[in-house]
């Protein structure tokens, strides 16, 4: 094994230190970003996707 400098060694020591606090900290999740539709582009896709559903309905029937 490769001999460690005393700059390398003192780095190793902080980074295990480091280490140390973190392992028992859970992990958070990354939550996603909210994406804030105006109400009237919901009501547009409600009424294309009813109103579509509606006409195949009608179709099928008639």
């Amino acid at each position: 094994m490769a001999l460690q400098t005393a700059r390398q060694r003192l780095r190793n020591e902080k980074f295990a230190k480091r280490n140390e606090k973190q392992m028992g900290k859970p992990k958070t999740k990354k939550r996603a970003k909210n994406v804030a539709l105006p109400k009237w582009v919901i009501g547009l896709l409600c009424f294309l996707l009813i109103g579509g559903g509606l006409l195949e309905l009608i179709r099928l029937f008639l």
